[in-house]
């Protein structure tokens, strides 16, 4: 039998090659003479990068850039196996896995880290970029970025803002004289699910600021700046960001590809399916393994498991999800090709431990549903 297995990384615990990997040792316990195909994925957040780069038999490119606390932090961009097409992912640069969670701070987080890795590929000649978004530790509706990349952008004395979210009222003055004009040359594609506008309580504060550190009053806070922000970018490019839809993705750097970019916004996870081949590799496949760290009514908007799904269901084909921990709403899955989900930790267990021994839970888990799956076809 021919099982496909493209699992998302179990954040803190798995890469999802090391996810891949569990499932597959599972998988051959009940079935040792199993065909396995392993396609670790993403959605556009952490690991979109590795997995399209070993997907397409790239390359890395590491680069020293600002990180999101003003700090050096070494980052990479990614060159796929056309050596023209270039992969940045935000969190590489700009992410909360930067920062420790007692030092995140979205009012001075900023994206320049993020404009310094799209500069170094322009450098190197490429002109056709890929843009991975999730993960992002910064809430400064994407001016570290504009910022790295020439944009001068003034207060009251003519004088530059700085960085991050907590200046972004402060700026009177979008002088692009000195933007890098190469921008207009590239191809930018944005790989996010998000759909969230940049204000209001949908908006980038209040659905994304508390998880990057930031407190009742810092989100009210935060959504006046980016108001105020998206009011200057309306007066000078006549572009309304405030409730655009996909505007607020990752604090609002989905509204500065919209308004200074020529952009365009895919799902990260039908991007991943494109550029793995998931389809082709589906075809003659009896059953999928997948799976992520946290299964609920969010995995239906676009996440891993949920695109590998869609695409198993137009073949017909039972998806398994194997999950560290299974919120609510995860009803809704089951109508978009889902067939079953399991946590695989099956007894109470501290957090910590649950991440150090997260590769045996998932083999164990994997060799279960594997067994249980075979059950079925016997007389």
């Amino acid at each position: 039998m021919k099982i496909v297995i493209a699992p998302d990384s179990f954040k803190g615990s798995l890469t999802a090659l090391e996810a891949s990997l569990a499932m597959e040792r599972g998988i051959k316990k009940a079935l040792p003479k199993a065909e396995t195909v392993l396609v670790p994925v993403a959605d556009g957040g952490e690991g979109t990068m590795d997995s399209l780069v070993a997907a397409t038999n790239g390359r890395k490119v590491e680069v020293t850039v600002m990180g999101p606390m003003l700090d050096s932090v070494q980052a990479a961009y990614g060159i796929l196996g056309d050596q023209e097409t270039c992969v940045i992912e935000m969190a590489s640069a700009s992410g909360l896995i930067l920062i420790e969670p007692e030092e995140r701070n979205p009012l001075f987080a900023t994206t320049y880290g993020t404009g310094e890795l799209i500069k170094k590929a322009m450098d190197d000649g490429y002109r056709k970029f890929i843009l991975a978004i999730g993960g992002s530790a910064t809430n400064d509706g994407g001016i570290g970025m504009l910022q790295a990349l020439g944009m001068k952008l003034l207060d009251s004395d003519d004088n530059s803002v700085g960085y991050g979210g907590a200046k972004l009222a402060s700026i009177v003055e979008i002088d692009e004289q000195d933007f890098d004009p190469r921008i207009a040359t590239c191809e930018f594609l944005i790989a996010s699910d998000v759909q969230n506008p940049l204000i209001g309580p949908n908006g980038a504060s209040y659905v994304f600021g508390p998880q990057k550190g930031a407190t009742n009053v810092m989100v009210e806070f935060l959504d006046i700046q980016l108001s105020a922000w998206a009011d200057l970018v309306e007066s000078k490019k006549g572009i309304r960001l405030h409730d655009k839809p996909g505007a607020g993705a990752a604090g609002g750097i989905g509204g500065a590809f919209q308004a200074f970019f020529p952009a365009r916004t895919k799902r990260g996870i039908d991007i991943i399916v494109e550029y793995t081949k998931l389809k082709e590799k589906l075809r003659d496949t009896g059953c999928v393994f997948t799976g992520e760290g946290q299964i609920d009514f969010q995995t239906a908007s676009g996440k891993t498991p949920m695109g590998v799904a869609e695409e198993a269901k137009k073949q017909g084909i039972p998806v398994f999800v194997l999950s560290g921990s299974i919120g609510k709403g995860i009803e809704e899955l089951y109508q978009h090709g889902i067939t079953s989900v399991h946590s695989i930790v099956s007894a109470p267990i501290t957090l910590q431990e649950a991440i150090e021994r997260g590769a045996e839970f998932l083999e164990s888990a994997a060799e279960q549903v594997m067994r249980t799956y075979l059950a079925s076809f016997q007389k």
